[in-house]
C-alpha cells in the first residue's frame, strides 16, 4: 500500500497517561498513523483515524519538531515529579518511515541524557535493535515489549500482512536480550498459535505478557467488535479463538514454561 507521508510541527510531544496507561505519567508517540495497518488495531476507531478521509495504514505524519519539544518538556515534566513513559501508545515507533526519518532515534537521544525515569517501548519492529546503543544507556529504566502475538506466519500474515515476520521479532529479542536490555514478549492479542508458542519464546526472553481484545481495546471488546475482526477469524475457520477465553489457552501453556511471576496479564503487564 502506498503511504501518504505529511510532515508537521507539533504543539507538544508528551501527553498526560490515562485511562490503560494510568500507571505513566506520559504517552510520547512520534508519528500520528501507522503503515502496519493491523487488522485489529483499537486505533482504528479513535478520533485519529475515524477523522481521517484516507484509509488507516495509507498515512503517516511525522512530528518533526518532536525532539526539539521532548528536551523543554521532559525538562519540564522531570522538575515537578517522577515521569514515566509509554512509547509509543497510538503508532509503533519503528514502523518503516522509521528507517529514513530516525525520528524515534532522536527522540531516543534526548531520553538518553535526560533520562526518564522509566521508558517503556511498544513495538514489533525489529528495527529496534539499530538503537540498542542508546536503549542500553538508560539501564533498567527502559524496556522493550515486541509484539508477539503468534508464532504461525500463516496467522500473522492473516491479520497483520505489512508487519514483520515472527521470525525476525524474535530474532530481535534474543540480540536485545543478549545486550542486557530488559525485554518482554507481548502476545497483545493472543491470535491463533502452536501448542509449542510458549516454550519456544521461553528460550528467549524471561517475561511475556498475554491481553485479548476484551481486556485490552480499552472498551471490553468494542472497539474490536465495530473494526470487523472477527471475520478474519470465521474465514480461518478459527473463530473459537475469538472469545473471552481464549487467551486461557496460551496462558497455561505460558505458566508451564515461565514462573508464575513473569507471566503478566493484560494491564499489568504494561506498567512501569
Amino acid at each position: 500500500m502506498q503511504v501518504d507521508v505529511k510532515r508537521k510541527q507539533s504543539k507538544s510531544i508528551l501527553t498526560k497517561a490515562s485511562g490503560f496507561l494510568e500507571g505513566y505519567s506520559h504517552t510520547l508517540n512520534p508519528y500520528t498513523g501507522c503503515a502496519f495497518a493491523c487488522s485489529y488495531c483499537y486505533v482504528r476507531q479513535m478520533p485519529v483515524a475515524l477523522f481521517r478521509s484516507e484509509p488507516w495504514g495509507s498515512w503517516v505524519d511525522v512530528k518533526e519538531n518532536a525532539p526539539a519539544l521532548l528536551a523543554k518538556e521532559l525538562a519540564r515534566a522531570k522538575s515537578k515529579g517522577p515521569v514515566t513513559i509509554f512509547f509509543s501508545s497510538a503508532t509503533d515507533p519503528y514502523q518503516p518511515i522509521e528507517y529514513k526519518e530516525r525520528l524515534t532515534r532522536a527522540l531516543l537521544e534526548v531520553m538518553s541524557v535526560a533520562q526518564p525515569d522509566f521508558l517503556f517501548v511498544q513495538t514489533r519492529s525489529p528495527l529496534v535493535t539499530r538503537d540498542a546503543d542508546l536503549l542500553q544507556l538508560l539501564g533498567d529504566r527502559v524496556r522493550v515489549s515486541m509484539t508477539v502475538e503468534t508464532d504461525r506466519e500463516d496467522i500473522r500474515r492473516a491479520f497483520t500482512p505489512s508487519a514483520p515476520p515472527i521470525a525476525a521479532r524474535l530474532e530481535a529479542l534474543r540480540e536485545l536480550a543478549a545486550r542486557g536490555i530488559p525485554v518482554q514478549a507481548t502476545i497483545a492479542p493472543a491470535l491463533p498459535s502452536s501448542d509449542g508458542f510458549a516454550e519456544r519464546l521461553a528460550g528467549i526472553v524471561d517475561r511475556v505478557c498475554i491481553d485479548d481484545y476484551f481486556m485490552g481495546d480499552g472498551s471490553g471488546g468494542g472497539r474490536t467488535a465495530r473494526i470487523g475482526v472477527r471475520a478474519i477469524y470465521d474465514a480461518l475457520e478459527l473463530t473459537d479463538w475469538y472469545s473471552r477465553d481464549a487467551y486461557r489457552r496460551v496462558h497455561e501453556q505460558l505458566l508451564r514454561h515461565f514462573p508464575q511471576e513473569r507471566v503478566f496479564i493484560s494491564q499489568a503487564g504494561f506498567l512501569p
